[in-house]
């Protein structure tokens, strides 16, 4: 048996989210895993994975803006941010003195390694994106000298890694991310390892028989903001069976909108997996973690980025390009008009495999190291 030391994100669950099939299968292999992390991913993760150890490690503030001057802020907080990465690195010294691994596996938490020990880290983003009206506007060539410059400092970061786990695909046809992971230029190639997708959801032998299924999720205010438009227009549709959740843990109400709309506080994650299993279409943010669960499941998809998250507003528009799903903002969204639109598109037309996904990953990356 060997130690395993596991640390996630803390921006949002989705880290913490896609971990969750990687520790599964290190357990099934017999091997002890440590899960260092904070705030809801920590909670997400003891509910989800009670054999492990925990230990709470601190990691980097949110970087976020309600406005749409994103790159105005991550500029103005990167100092600190640089701080928050180096007391990242005394915090993870101060941890190896304590206990002994085999293996480091961070994801997006830099600095999250040893010299000493095999440290992979897994991220979708080594090149950060520019909002998106900036990247599709006329003036975006503006933009081209930094972006470069974005995947520059990326790869320098993460350069001290083992490897690097980029949980999509590399066949370009079959990429779901985009210029966020592919069509690099200052990473080495042999650096980086395309694990495919990693969903912590599974199929379900249930019938399709809830005929739209909203989800609502974000940071606040936008997801106040959301859930306004949502139940604003809602019962213009005119479909049979229409759930909702509100993203709410404090709520944990039902109520019901006529005989067709059911509201949800909140779902467990259970409630969700079999609601997603259930849907024939889903309304959903853009977050990556969502679309690979949409792709494990095959789902067509209505989706609204988070305004001020440049990565979703990207992944959004990459998606719709390629005909895969509706995206509108929620400052445009009509649900009578963009549920009929989502229809039309194709879902992606490829269903993923995470249990097949994490074997070949454990085989290729982390069996050399642990069965050794």
């Amino acid at each position: 048996m060997k130690r395993i030391l596991v640390s996630p994100l803390s921006w949002g669950l989705g880290h913490a989210t896609r971990t969750i099939p990687i520790i599964h299968y290190l357990r099934e292999r017999g091997h002890h895993v440590t899960v260092a992390a904070c705030r809801r991913p920590l909670t997400l993760l003891k509910r989800a994975c009670p054999e492990c150890d925990f230990v709470e490690m601190l990691d980097y503030p949110l970087v976020y803006s309600t406005s749409r001057q994103y790159w105005i802020r991550f500029f103005g907080l990167a100092p600190m941010l640089m701080g928050w990465v180096e007391r990242e690195r005394v915090r993870v010294e101060r941890l190896l003195r304590k206990r002994r691994f085999d293996m480091i596996f961070s994801d997006n938490r830099f600095n999250v390694r040893s010299p000493y020990i095999p440290s992979f880290v897994m991220i979708h983003q080594l090149c950060l994106m520019p909002p998106v009206e900036l990247y599709r506007s006329k003036h975006g060539g503006k933009l081209e000298p930094l972006q470069p410059l974005m995947e520059l400092y990326n790869a320098a970061m993460l350069r001290p890694f083992d490897r690097i786990i980029v949980p999509d695909y590399a066949d370009p046809k079959r990429n779901l991310t985009g210029r966020m992971s592919h069509g690099l230029k200052y990473y080495n190639p042999r650096s980086l390892y395309y694990a495919g997708i990693l969903a912590n959801i599974r199929r379900m032998d249930v019938p399709e028989d809830v005929d739209i299924f909203i989800s609502i999720s974000g940071p606040e205010p936008q997801r106040t903001a959301l859930e306004r438009v949502v139940l604003s227009q809602v019962e213009r549709l005119p479909d049979r069976r229409i759930e909702i959740t509100l993203g709410k843990p404090e709520a944990r109400d039902v109520r019901h909108i006529g005989r067709r709309i059911t509201v949800h506080g909140f779902l467990d994650r259970e409630a969700q997996q079999e609601m997603l299993n259930r849907a024939r279409l889903v309304v959903c943010r853009s977050g990556y973690t969502t679309i690979m669960e949409l792709a494990e499941l095959g789902k067509k998809a209505l989706i609204t980025p988070t305004p001020g998250q440049p990565e979703q507003e990207y992944l959004a528009m990459f998606l719709q390009d390629r005909g895969y799903f509706h995206a509108v903002t929620q400052y445009n969204l009509d649900l009578v008009r963009d549920v009929e639109l989502a229809r039309k598109t194709t879902g992606i037309p490829f269903r993923a495999n995470t249990r097949a996904d994490v074997e070949r990953l454990y085989e290729d990356l982390f069996a050399p190291v642990l069965d050794c």
